[in-house]
């Protein structure tokens, strides 16, 4: 029987890389896993809605990925820009996180309590995995 192989949560390195791309672009976007309270104007939610493990080392999680914004525009220019941060992701932390590819393309999905301008898109990220210790 072989080692068990875990993998890296894949909300949480996605989250920190782009909080660390958005920052250093001058674009201090809240990045979290709910609606912050407050809302702010704008802000980035991630959310894991499935992904299967391809092989022994290899996860590929699906990730939705949420932008709003103040205005329609507003919104799909942080989509636009939290996607192509996105397809830089490959090589960030090493090799952890090795391949983007899109799942489903951005689409205007105004918020149904707030009806704030939101754009959403689906990727799918390819996570290598560690052996876990004995």
């Amino acid at each position: 029987m072989g080692a068990p192989v875990g993998f890296p949560d894949a909300v949480a390195l996605v989250r920190a890389y782009l909080r660390d791309a958005l920052v250093a672009r001058g674009a201090d976007v809240p990045v979290g896993t709910r609606v912050p309270s407050p809302r702010p104007a704008r802000f980035v939610r991630l959310e894991r809605v499935g992904g299967t493990r391809l092989d022994l080392v290899t996860d590929r999680p699906r990730l939705d990925v949420h932008c709003w914004g103040d205005s329609e525009e507003s919104a799909a220019d942080l989509a636009a820009l939290v996607r192509a941060l996105l397809f830089a992701m490959p090589g960030w932390r090493g090799a952890v996180a090795y391949d983007v590819v899109e799942v489903g393309g951005p689409n205007t999905l105004p918020d149904p309590e707030s009806q704030q301008p939101r754009v959403a898109f689906a990727v799918e990220v390819s996570l290598r995995g560690t052996r876990l210790a004995p």
